[in-house]
């Protein structure tokens, strides 16, 4: 059964930059898109930013420009950098595939976007 270990949230404050990661227990990347998902505090998760198996990528609007997604298939990580971080990113990041079924959710890590 394939684990997700997602690391490096923090509190960061507004105009800051984080660097999220996800390690896989499997070869899986070379089999599914994988995606971030975001789940704010009282909203359901959403997902706001995914890969390809490919590595072609694509965000949602509220993130376009700020985040990237990218990924080390050799090394079964997937990577979020954040940069101009807004209060509204404030949440917990997952990382899983993307369409199709999904693996069993991870921890997550917390980002809290505060002054």
């Amino acid at each position: 059964q394939v684990q997700l270990v997602e690391s490096g949230g923090g509190l960061v404050q507004p105009g800051g930059s984080l660097r999220l990661s996800c390690v896989a227990s499997g070869s899986i990347f070379s089999r599914n898109a994988m995606g971030w998902y975001r789940q704010a505090p009282e909203l359901e998760r959403q997902l706001v930013a995914w890969i390809t198996r490919s590595g072609s990528s694509d965000y949602v609007n509220s993130v376009k420009g700020r985040f990237t997604i990218s990924k080390d298939d050799a090394r079964n990580t997937v990577y979020l950098q954040m940069n101009s971080l807004k209060p509204e990113d404030t949440g917990v990041y997952y990382c899983n595939a993307v369409g199709g079924e999904k693996f069993s959710w991870g921890q997550g890590t917390r980002v809290t976007v505060s002054s």
